[in-house]
């Protein structure tokens, strides 16, 4: 399976099982991923979400060649269903990152509660190297948490940056080895489940309700232009460029 799913003592744990591509995400794993968390809405035995990689790879973004064979054009389209469960989940979400996450890989982390990152994790949301624009609110969550100036390097440039800076941006709680990454974020999993539900519900609802308006209105107007960006000539030029092996030209497009 290539997201894999478990359920043991409170904690939903949601993994993404795809090594070979660097846990590169589908439409049929973006689909699961969504039902799993709108599952744990109702599931009473499931206390704590917690997202998992592989050492190497958290997540390598999206798979760009189903990518293209399913459009993300609609609010139906799996991926968006999937932002809409993860950023309204009421239940706690905890997040371990090792290796990369790109695109999705990152942006997803913007609506978990606790982050904890591997020191070998690499982040990178590269929408404008692929004529794209951003998704998941974080052209409202990013400049939120770690100011404009910062959020603007990230967005624009779409260049990496590691786990020390995304510490210090306050994108991610701890940096801890590979080794130890895994037993610490199933830990505070653990703290959380054993703590009173409705207090770490309400608590979660508490903090997050002012910007809950902001960030559907925010998803959606990223998704309307995502859609039209993804058939434009610059993300042609990118996507062709990528899967040609060579740098994109885009000094032809205004």
């Amino acid at each position: 399976m290539d997201i894999q799913i478990t359920k043991d003592n409170g904690i939903l744990t949601i993994g993404f099982n795809r090594e070979e591509k660097k846990n590169a995400i589908t439409a049929a794993m973006y689909q699961q991923l969504a039902d799993a968390i709108k599952d744990a809405e109702t599931d009473n035995a499931v206390r704590a979400i917690l997202f998992t990689g592989k050492p190497q790879a958290f997540s390598a973004g999206n798979d760009l060649e189903d990518f293209l064979k399913n459009p993300p054009n609609s609010k139906e389209a799996p991926v968006f269903k999937f932002l809409w469960e993860i950023s309204h989940a009421s239940k706690p979400v905890v997040a371990a990152v090792s290796g990369v996450a790109v695109g999705i890989g990152t942006t997803l982390l913007l609506h978990c509660d606790l982050v904890y990152a591997a020191d070998n994790a690499k982040f990178s949301m590269p929408f404008t190297q692929l004529g794209l624009c951003p998704e998941a609110a974080s052209s409202l969550l990013l400049p939120h948490l770690v100011g404009y100036q910062r959020a603007a390097e990230k967005l624009l440039l779409g260049e990496a940056f590691d786990a020390a800076e995304a510490r210090d941006m306050g994108i991610v709680n701890r940096v801890l080895t590979v080794e130890e990454l895994l037993p610490y974020a199933q830990k505070q999993a653990a703290k959380l489940a054993a703590l009173p539900a409705s207090s770490i519900r309400v608590t979660k609802q508490l903090m997050k309700k002012n910007r809950v308006a902001a960030t559907e209105t925010q998803m959606a107007v990223e998704i309307d232009h995502f859609a039209k960006m993804l058939t434009a000539p610059e993300a042609k030029e990118a996507f062709t460029a990528f899967f040609e092996k060579r740098k994109p030209d885009f000094t032809k497009f205004v």
